[in-house]
């Protein structure tokens, strides 16, 4: 019997090293990683820069607590801000853990403004993490049962209803912030319509609202800009991020501007490993090496190829309700449930993720190349034609 609380249902392999967007399993066989860890080895398997990061931090110092001045989170705070148009930032050690501190500072900045019970607008269908509040702002109630009672505060908004969001703001003097992802991830992949977005920017300046974008997975390049809302045009109050950031390496990042930058004051939020020297020195060659390399124009390069091959197969096509998403992060809906395909997939030597059921979730790494692009696919389409 597993000395591990059986939480996930895991599939039956073990890896024992990767390189590139290649995973080896204990045996030895090969696998193209085309999930990349959920979103988070953006540059790969065994990336050299940040291979050599974590080594030389390792060397000298990994954790001294957030009591004393940390030159690494100092450095990567200033390189994730510059890219971001953001003022200033709060390291933490997941995504979840980003979104937390987005919500407390919505709270805080509620309160600063005399609102007793500030609520913050989330959509249906969204996924925020699994810690209690960010569980409560999640629109996925089959995982939320069992959790209740659930944290109050949250008022959900079905995806790109502005005249919703509007009715909202007419009969609720409470909301101070919205919430939002701008690519759905767990839902299967909904990208919402950059005119909705421009919409909730309005909205939010007029009321006074927070504008947050939950940039978790689609941020850090994976999406052709480095974070998605830039690929917009769209200027956020607050951007919460994570996965790729460390390529591997737990952290996360709520970055703020404007009013939102001066809201969280000394003893107000805190994090034992958050911005510890190690994760830190792993984010800042992963910010360096995406925006020196130009991976987020590779990725919308090859997000386009992949869909293209996949719809040019008439075979696999005729399966394929549509292919939503940006740049390396893509989902294939299928006419039908599909998850028996990530078996089916492994067995094939290919790593892939369905979620909502009927969605092939393909997040591969952006170091992908063309002819790496073109296996995946390849496979893709096989396993579509044979299912």
């Amino acid at each position: 019997m597993s000395a591990l609380m059986q939480t996930y249902a895991r599939l039956p392999v073990t890896f024992s090293h990767g390189e590139g967007v290649y995973l080896y399993d204990t045996g030895g066989r090969r696998y193209l990683d085309a999930i990349a860890g959920i979103a988070v080895n953006g540059l790969g398997h065994a990336h050299p820069a940040v291979t050599a990061a974590i080594r030389q931090q390792a060397d000298k110092l990994v954790h001294t607590s957030n009591l004393y001045r940390i030159e690494a989170q100092e450095r990567l705070g200033e390189a994730l801000t510059a890219v971001a148009g953001m003022e200033n930032c709060f390291f933490g050690n997941s995504g979840a853990e980003a979104n937390e501190a987005a919500i407390k500072l919505a709270r805080l900045y509620g309160h600063q403004r005399k609102i007793d019970k500030p609520a913050i607008v989330v959509l249906e269908g969204a996924f925020h993490g699994r810690t209690l509040a960010t569980l409560s702002a999640t629109g996925n109630r089959k995982i939320q049962a069992g959790f209740e009672p659930l944290v109050t505060g949250f008022i959900r908004a079905p995806r790109n209803d502005v005249q919703a969001l509007r009715q909202i703001a007419a009969h609720n003097p409470g909301v101070v912030a919205v919430l939002l992802e701008p690519i759905q991830g767990e839902s299967g992949v909904h990208a919402l319509s950059p005119e909705y977005l421009r919409a909730v920017r309005e909205i939010c300046d007029e009321q006074e609202w927070l504008l947050m974008l939950d940039e978790v997975q689609t941020g850090n390049g994976r999406t052709g800009h480095y974070f998605a809302c830039q690929g917009l045009g769209l200027v956020p109050d607050v951007i919460t991020t994570a996965k790729g950031l460390g390529n591997g390496v737990p952290i996360g990042a709520c970055l703020a501007r404007g009013a939102a930058a001066s809201v969280l004051g000394a003893g107000q939020h805190g994090s034992t490993f958050g911005g510890n020297p190690l994760a830190c020195a792993a984010g800042l060659a992963v910010v360096q090496t995406i925006t020196a390399g130009k991976l987020a124009d590779n990725a919308t390069a090859m997000g386009r190829l992949i869909t293209e091959q996949l719809l040019d197969d008439e075979a696999a096509a005729a399966n394929i309700v549509e292919i939503r998403g940006r740049g390396l992060m893509i989902g294939v809906e299928l006419h039908k449930d599909c998850g028996e395909l990530v078996q089916r997939a492994l067995e094939a030597g290919l790593l892939i993720n369905v979620t909502a059921g009927n969605t092939i979730r393909l997040l591969p790494p952006l170091v992908i190349n063309r002819q790496e692009a073109q296996e995946l696919a390849a496979a893709v389409a096989q396993l579509i034609r044979e299912a």
